[in-house]
């Protein structure tokens, strides 16, 4: 049976209020996710929350009673709240009516199955969570494998990252290494390792990609080190027909994934 809980001082509500934290998320092993849609793509990969939090007062939607008995079912624990204690554990004034804490996602990346997709992306200290929960929610639309965490990146698991996912934070492999670890992993099998950037003069249009593909995208305001560069497969520009120099770093991977995908649907990978 769902409990009930109306009390902001509750110490549940504050340890799961301190999830926001980085910290707090890497201590506890879990992580906040909001919104019926997220939880329902989670629920559609086989992942549930270990605890849901429900608006109590109006009847839930269907889909979030199906949750509901679900978690209960799975032996996690199903709490009736104030839209009020809601808006303090997402952050948000309008809080969404549904709030799941699930477990930490992050592979190591041995475990991770090149050959699962033709596609993955490498963040490289990717610093924006909007750009990185969008990079997921490219991946997802891509087919690809996952994203590869290099060096200081922003947690894929903080609320902005989980929202801009739009769930597919679920769908997608998450592994984090330093870029010492990755090279390694990457030249123990196949894989072509394409670096976007301005040092090139060649086209993104241009190469021939072959599956396993690995876009790495470079922090947003450094682009990728020399050294990283140099140890591509290939390096590729997309070209700027205005002023900017360049693109945002979500919608770079964008440009990459469509063209890898376009060229294997071509029957070219």
């Amino acid at each position: 049976m769902p409990r009930e809980i109306t009390g902001f001082s509750n110490p549940l509500v504050k340890q799961v209020r301190g999830l926001r934290e980085k910290k707090l998320r890497k201590r506890e092993g879990l992580f906040l996710a909001e919104g019926l849609r997220i939880l329902t793509e989670a629920r559609e990969q086989g992942v549930l929350p270990e605890m849901v939090f429900l608006a109590s007062g109006a009847r839930p939607h269907p889909l979030a009673q199906e949750l509901a008995d679900a978690v209960e079912q799975a032996g996690g624990e199903v709490i009736l709240t104030t839209p009020d204690i809601l808006s303090k554990i997402s952050g948000k004034d309008n809080a969404q009516a549904i709030v799941g804490v699930y477990r930490d996602r992050l592979k190591p990346l041995a475990q991770l199955d090149r050959a699962a997709a033709p596609i993955w992306f490498v963040a490289q200290a990717m610093r924006d969570p909007g750009n990185l929960g969008t990079l997921m929610r490219i991946g997802d639309a891509v087919g690809a494998g996952g994203v590869i965490l290099v060096d200081d990146c922003v947690d894929p698991f903080s609320v902005e990252a989980v929202r801009a996912s739009m769930g597919a934070l679920f769908t997608q492999a998450i592994a984090q290494a330093s870029w010492s670890e990755f090279i390694a992993w990457l030249r123990t099998g196949p894989g072509q390792l394409v670096g976007t950037s301005l040092n090139t003069d060649q086209d993104y249009q241009a190469p021939h990609y072959t599956a396993p593909t690995f876009l790495m995208i470079g922090n947003e305001a450094r682009g990728l080190p020399e050294d990283y560069e140099a140890a591509c497969d290939l390096l590729v520009k997309i070209p700027m027909m205005g002023r900017a120099d360049s693109l945002n770093a979500s919608v770079a991977g964008a440009v990459m994934a469509y063209e890898v995908l376009n060229q294997m649907r071509r029957g070219n990978g």
